[in-house]
């Protein structure tokens, strides 16, 4: 380490490396600040930085009493990315298959495109839209996020509705109306989450989000957005390309 680095980085690599090499299994105690002040010489601020970090970084996790301890380390649940028009539907499946039980709310009103959005679904900035926010749990734990929005028709109206029932989307509603659909186009992005999703999702510090942006088109035409928001702890995405053989 450099003589110009930060004292709290000499603290952060060494409590790294004994979590990496399981020298601090998960769920194993991390000295105390005032333990990490005479362990490594080190002031008051560089232990505080140096736990703030590992927190951060995803490494350890702290809790109100009982200090700080190595992050038990997530397995990954598989999300599969289906063709289904109904989030609840996909979401469903992936649960059960393991073995959790799954559960939604949800709450739709009208609302001012957002200028991403309104690129997305082609209309103006302002526009009108539908927006339906979902919050999806397993075994009662918040686990996924998403808001959806589609275009507003002529003459449409859209009072405020919430329920945990399923609610049928506009991508849905088209199928059942006859009209196919011709493709789903997917943007997956990692980010750090806002503090409301952190919030939502329960999220430990450190720990960042994957943003899955999913429009349904009919021809030329996108009928419905999406953006579903889902710890990159807990998921991994899983995809199926058809072959063109």
């Amino acid at each position: 380490m450099a003589n110009s680095d930060p004292v709290y980085l000499r603290v952060v690599e060494d409590i790294r490396r004994q979590i990496v090499d399981g020298t601090l299994p998960p769920g194993a105690p991390i000295p105390s600040r005032h333990q990490i002040t005479r362990k490594y010489s080190v002031g008051e601020t560089a232990a505080r930085h140096a736990l703030r970090v590992l927190a951060q970084e995803g490494l350890i996790i702290g809790r109100v009493g009982s200090g700080h301890r190595v992050r038990e380390k997530p397995i990954l649940l598989p999300l599969h990315r289906s063709r289904l028009p109904e989030p609840h539907a996909a979401f469903a499946n992936d649960m059960q298959a393991g073995g959790r039980q799954p559960s939604w709310s949800w709450r739709s009103e009208l609302a001012d495109a957002p200028p991403d959005i309104a690129h997305r679904l082609r209309v103006g900035e302002c526009s009108p839209v539908i927006r339906t926010r979902y919050v999806f749990r397993g075994d009662g734990r918040p686990v996924q996020l998403l808001t959806s929005y589609e275009p507003v028709e002529p003459g449409q109206s859209q009072a405020p509705e919430e329920g945990t029932y399923e609610r049928r989307s506009a991508a849905f509603r088209l199928v059942a109306s006859g009209l196919p659909l011709t493709e789903i186009s997917e943007t997956v992005l990692i980010r750090v989450p806002q503090p409301t999703e952190s919030d939502l999702l329960e999220l430990p510090a450190g720990v960042q989000v994957l943003q899955i942006e999913r429009t349904y088109w009919a021809g030329e035409r996108p009928v419905e957005t999406s953006d579903a928001v889902v710890p990159g702890d807990r998921f991994r995405l899983v995809y199926g390309i058809p072959s063109p053989l």
